[in-house]
């Protein structure tokens, strides 16, 4: 079973602990929406155009998916999103502040692409792990997702769970079914996956994955992103991208910003 989708903020916070994820509606607007849906399709055209192709992670996604990464560049949306309030007060709450922002991507699952490899967010992080939660992941649901095309795939309580069947996962399995604009929250021992996209349309998913200060980010945020963005940025983003910071990354045993 999934938690019902809604909009208060400590219905949420209950639903992390019990299931391991929540959804939210209404914390984007309809313009936010389709500003972000746009910039993304419109990234991957980029992407193909120059010929720039990300490597394969191990857990990477199956054929037909495409990864477009480098997000906080595309459009100044996805640098509103990654801060909005709901996001900053359940970071907090989860993992704690101050935090850092490890990636953010897309992924487009194209009509007939294969499904994901079951994994856990925080699967980087070295064992035994700690009793709460590394990071937590921030996805936005950018096209409506169904049964059919692609749809998350989640294990419900597997946060909890310290000796999961891999032969059972299948059986286990929850599709997140949701609305276009539908935030999806989980925290990172949740075993999730992509799913197989068996509809005639794609379906886009933006995934933030956000971390507890001490872990390296995924991201090279000094070497990937425009200046302007750092220039603009707000103390929050900051934060968020290492640029301001306390004991780690500092330079002349200060904070860079």
């Amino acid at each position: 079973m999934l938690p019902d989708i809604t909009n208060d903020m400590n219905q949420a916070l209950s639903d992390l602990q019990k299931y391991g994820l929540a959804l939210l509606s209404d914390q984007l607007s309809d313009e936010q929406l389709s500003l972000a849906r746009d910039a993304t399709y419109r990234g991957a055209q980029e992407d193909i155009l120059l010929s720039r192709e990300a490597d394969k992670f191990e857990l990477d996604y199956g054929e037909g998916n495409v990864r477009v990464w480098n997000i906080l560049n595309r459009h100044k949306v996805f640098r509103e999103m990654v801060q909005l309030p709901i996001v900053l007060t359940l970071l907090e709450e989860v993992v704690g502040w101050p935090a850092l922002l490890s990636n953010i991507s897309a992924n487009i699952a194209e009509p007939g692409s294969d499904g994901g490899a079951w994994h856990q967010d925080q699967i980087y992080m070295p064992k035994p792990w700690p009793p709460r939660p590394q990071g937590i992941n921030f996805a936005w649901a950018l096209d409506e997702f169904t049964a059919d095309n692609g749809a998350t795939e989640v294990i419900p309580g597997s946060h909890l769970a310290n000796d999961l069947d891999p032969s059972s996962f299948d059986e286990l399995a929850e599709k997140v079914i949701a609305p276009a604009g539908t935030l999806i929250v989980f925290e990172s021992r949740l075993m999730h996956r992509t799913g197989c996209n068996r509809s005639e349309a794609s379906r886009a998913g933006l995934f933030g994955f956000y971390t507890r200060p001490v872990y390296r980010t995924q991201e090279n945020w000094f070497l990937s992103l425009d200046k302007e963005i750092i220039d603009t940025a707000s103390e929050e983003l900051l934060v968020l991208l290492g640029y301001k910071t306390k004991a780690f990354g500092l330079v002349y045993g200060k904070s860079p910003r």
